[in-house]
């Protein structure tokens, strides 16, 4: 595949779900770059509000995919980026959630950087609304990077992360090929942190804080603060990907693990209803230890030229 300095072709990957204004800022934005992008895949999970019809309306740059269930961020990722290698031919894709708004230069920052420091993934400085460093989406540095890699990220203006998330994450096609999609059982939560690590184990990443990108949550906070009902996946996930997925090595497993139990009781001492979060865990241990997530050809079926799409990428 052709990864060519002159003219890369990005295929914008955004998944929507029921947040209709923040999509109309997101599409603008992105249409906006300086470095333009090739195609902008539009991956509609079920909304019902007038999503589509926003996609619809932002011009012939967006190829709108609806998908007649919600399969959670995860799926629509493994979604979108099908749909986009399958029909686009990108040399990057470029990964955002429909409440990510890039700044002008973002995009071209990350593929000056990415091509300077020989990466196959780069990341964004991830930015709340008022400007503050937002803590959900955070890189993990690399912390044995080789000083050759730790000087070209250096010298493209940035530093080696073992992951990064999908709040503007640019991926090497050719890449996500050669490892496959997010996995779509996953639904919400360490979805990104798992592939992100999975594309990076023995490959080079980047975090470029030249390129900035708002993240409008709700409100400003880490994944440590109470989630509810969402702490089932936190802990299911976790325990799939520390028990099922080839994207860590093994002590990589045994120290995030430390760092994830820790992090489980931080959220435990902050909780208004430790009871719910209780629930979760009971049901995310048994969950996360007895079962693994389905291939997601079986996740991801029955949605017609979608699932079509994710087959052909997933064959090789």
């Amino acid at each position: 595949m052709s990864t060519s300095p002159e003219r890369p072709r990005v295929v914008a990957v955004v998944v929507a779900y029921n947040r209709r204004d923040l999509l109309i800022e997101a599409l603008d934005a992105v249409a906006a770059q300086h470095t333009p992008v090739s195609a902008i895949v539009v991956v509609d999970n079920a909304s019902t509000d007038d999503t589509a019809d926003v996609a619809r309306a932002a011009g012939d740059l967006v190829d709108l995919v609806r998908l007649p269930r919600n399969t959670g961020g995860a799926g629509g990722f493994a979604a979108g980026m099908a749909v986009a290698l399958d029909r686009h031919a990108p040399d990057w894709l470029w990964l955002m959630d429909d409440d990510t708004i890039p700044e002008p230069g973002a995009l071209g920052e990350l593929l000056r950087a990415a091509r300077r420091a020989d990466a196959v993934a780069a990341g964004s400085r991830v930015i709340w609304s008022d400007g503050t460093e937002h803590p959900m989406n955070t890189p993990r540095p690399k912390a044995y990077a080789s000083r050759a890699e730790r000087l070209a990220a250096a010298r493209a203006g940035g530093i080696p992360v073992r992951s990064t998330s999908f709040v503007s994450m640019l991926v090497r096609a050719d890449v996500v090929r050669e490892v496959g999609l997010p996995i779509a059982d996953y639904f919400i939560w360490n979805d990104d942190f798992e592939y992100s690590t999975r594309v990076l184990r023995g490959r080079r990443g980047i975090h470029v804080p030249a390129s900035v990108v708002v993240h409008k949550t709700k409100v400003l906070g880490s994944t440590d603060v109470d989630p509810g009902g969402r702490f089932y996946y936190e802990v299911r996930n976790k325990l799939w990907m520390f028990r099922r997925s080839r994207s860590l090595a093994p002590l990589e497993k045994a120290l995030y693990g430390v760092s994830s139990v820790r992090r489980w009781i931080v959220t435990f001492a902050r909780s208004g209803d430790r009871a719910v979060l209780r629930d979760g865990w009971r049901r995310g241990r048994r969950d996360g230890t007895r079962t693994r997530p389905r291939p997601n050809a079986m996740s991801l079926a029955g949605l017609g030229e979608v699932s079509e799409a994710v087959a052909r990428v997933e064959r090789g």
